[in-house]
């Protein structure tokens, strides 16, 4: 039987476009190809799941425009559940920007959220039932914070569903949301923010995922880019390299290793063999352009595991 993850976040639609360098402040730069496509944290984390064989439920917020009837259109392609998808007339369907290096596939993010500040407490308590008959929750910072925060209020301290904060992009955090969290999945920056310590060598990344446990969090994974993953609960701690894969492009790296996160723990693996895991889907992800479009499939990632172990 499938497990159920249920992704309460965003969808935006993705104007990238690929540049020699990125950009210095007031400099014009020739670059290309322009690719138009789905994205947004939410949206890519329940593509990623659903990729990897999860029923995934997406909870979200779009304008009642062309950009929407696309993101019903490639959800419902990619069997991902969208019977609790909102619609409104009031603003537009959120939108990104992003520039991607040439040369090293780093990448920057405007995003113009739109309807995805619809996401209400309202449209949660409508959807309370599919929300606690889920294995995994999986909450990211493209939404109101409030609906964040009622979320995790919901599942605090239940057996099921286990609870995955995603807390991107970085923004302050108030103590009462991250601890009711089971996983907090942190990069350097926004762990940084969040606890305020100065994230410079893995000690420090250690020392600040440690200050999360303390406020009772069960895990911390701070993802590390090319420098792999860090993993700290009460009883271990433990660095896992990544794996070498030909960058394309980065974005969308992140949610990829979310969603292959979620997938692993709700299979019932322990959290190292999830965060390895979840380590190859976020490697797989880099080698291709795009965001959504470079989530891989769960054969993908069997076979990256068989002939790794090779």
């Amino acid at each position: 039987m499938r497990k159920r993850i249920t992704v309460i976040g965003s969808y935006n639609t993705d104007l990238v476009s690929k540049a020699p360098h990125l950009p210095r402040p007031g400099e014009t730069v020739l670059g290309g190809p322009f690719i138009m496509g789905p994205g947004g944290k939410g949206s890519n984390q329940a593509i990623c799941s659903a990729r990897l064989g999860a029923e995934v439920y997406f909870i979200g917020c779009v304008g009642n425009d062309n950009f929407g009837e696309m993101a019903k259109d490639f959800l419902l392609k990619e069997n991902v559940k969208i019977d609790y998808l909102k619609v409104t007339d009031k603003t537009h369907t959120g939108i990104a920007l992003i520039l991607v290096d040439d040369k090293t596939g780093e990448n920057m993010i405007v995003v113009a959220p739109g309807a995805n500040m619809g996401v209400t407490i309202e449209q949660i308590k409508e959807v309370k039932d599919i929300i606690m008959n889920s294995d995994v929750i999986l909450l990211q910072l493209e939404i109101p914070i409030e609906t964040v925060s009622y979320v995790l209020d919901l599942v605090f301290r239940k057996d099921k569903p286990l609870s995955i904060l995603n807390p991107a992009p970085a923004r302050n955090l108030d103590k009462n949301i991250i601890e009711k969290a089971d996983i907090v999945t942190p990069n350097r920056n926004e762990l940084e923010i969040i606890t305020g310590i100065k994230i410079e060598t893995l000690e420090d990344v250690e020392k600040a995922s440690r200050e999360l446990i303390s406020y009772g969090v069960k895990g911390v994974i701070v993802t590390l880019g090319k420098d792999g993953a860090f993993v700290v609960t009460n009883r271990e701690c433990k660095h896992i390299p990544s794996f070498k894969m030909e960058v394309v492009d980065t974005t969308g790296a992140g949610d990829a290793f979310n969603g292959g996160l979620a997938v692993a723990l709700s299979e019932g693996k322990d959290l190292i063999s999830s965060v390895i895991f979840a380590s190859v889907v976020a490697g797989l992800s880099v080698t291709k352009i795009g965001a959504a479009s470079s989530m891989p499939y769960r054969e993908e990632v069997e076979r990256f595991l068989k002939e790794y172990s090779n």
